[in-house]
């Protein structure tokens, strides 16, 4: 009798379907999160609930947190392209209604994975403590491009305002996406955008 092959990371087990990126371990990351707690939730039970190992785990992941922040990387770099390719012509607040929500624009199939990351990111103090690090990029990002477009440095007081107006667009979107779940985020942080956003003076 042959030797039985060795399992792969990720192999089904107990008949669980195969894990095999790091958003789907996400996703069911996040849905124990809401379950049972974001403290409550363990490395361990993540792991159990993906059908992997600890060390599979920690594969993909630094710690627990990290999970929620799986589509944050491609989301900053969607929002730097999105500002670099604004024409020279545009106006900064133009530019950043258009591209803010294109840098947070997922496919239908991942709806509910970001419906979950709202509530994790508005509802769970720990979560939000967790989140200041990526909220201070996001808003970078936005004074950064606003300080370059007016010519000055990342000290102006306009693009320090756009910037922090940009943050509160988003949060303030995410908010009311949890409250009205058949709308589109970035419809909805298109119209933030357009009541918190200076306009050029």
């Amino acid at each position: 009798m042959p030797p039985p092959r060795p399992r792969r990371p990720g192999a089904d087990r107990g008949g669980r379907p195969a894990l095999t990126s790091a958003h789907a371990l996400a996703e069911i990351a996040q849905r124990l999160f809401l379950d049972r707690g974001f403290e409550e939730t363990s490395v361990d039970d993540i792991a159990a609930a993906a059908g992997i190992s600890r060390r599979t785990f920690f594969r993909y992941f630094s710690t627990k947190a990290d999970v929620l922040w799986v589509e944050s990387a491609a989301e900053f770099a969607r929002f730097r392209a999105e500002l670099a390719a604004a024409p020279p012509g545009e106006p900064y607040d133009a530019a950043l209604r258009r591209a803010a929500p294109r840098a947070l624009h997922h496919p239908p199939e991942h709806r509910t994975w970001a419906l979950h990351r709202a509530r994790l990111l508005l509802g769970v103090p720990a979560v939000q403590e967790k989140a200041a690090a990526r909220h201070a990029e996001w808003r970078r990002i936005a004074t950064d491009f606003v300080a370059a477009r007016r010519g000055t440095g990342p000290g102006d007081l306009v693009a320090i305002a756009a910037g922090h107006a940009v943050l509160a667009a988003t949060l303030a979107a995410h908010e009311y996406w949890l409250a009205h779940p058949d709308e589109d985020l970035p419809d909805i942080l298109g119209r933030m955008l357009a009541l918190l956003v200076p306009r050029p003076e």
